[in-house]
């Protein structure tokens, strides 16, 4: 099991006007941009942004970074033997399977198995 990506979070209200600032600075377009329960997301460099009313965003600020991983089951198996808690358990969304999990020091992840398309178009094989 793997760490293969980590994003740091970003929040703002609009996607479309925080982009492009994004995009020059990186160097970057994004490789994912998607709506999700509420929420627009868009990741570009090592940054994932969150977009939309601050009451929907919410819904995901209790977690500092977000995580891909190259196989979520033995993440899981991992954090439970750590003594992490997983505050969202595992759930299948538009680019693969997710869970959350606060750390036994506080630390609250979410981390992400992507599918094989999206993780060979984004990292390559």
């Amino acid at each position: 099991m793997r760490i293969l990506k980590t994003y740091a979070r970003l929040w703002t209200e609009d996607l479309d006007t925080a982009l492009p600032l994004l995009t020059e600075l990186t160097g970057r377009r994004p490789d994912l941009r998607l709506a999700f329960e509420g929420v627009e997301l868009a990741a570009l460099g090592d940054f994932l942004v969150i977009a939309g009313p601050a009451a929907e965003r919410a819904r995901y600020t209790h977690a500092s970074a977000t995580a891909v991983v190259d196989d979520l089951d033995a993440v899981a198996t991992a954090l439970a033997a750590a003594g992490a808690t997983v505050t969202t358990p595992l759930t299948g969304g538009p680019t693969g399977r997710f869970l959350y999990a606060r750390h036994a020091d506080g630390a609250e992840i979410e981390y992400v198995e992507w599918t094989p398309e999206i993780r060979t178009r984004i990292l390559g094989s």
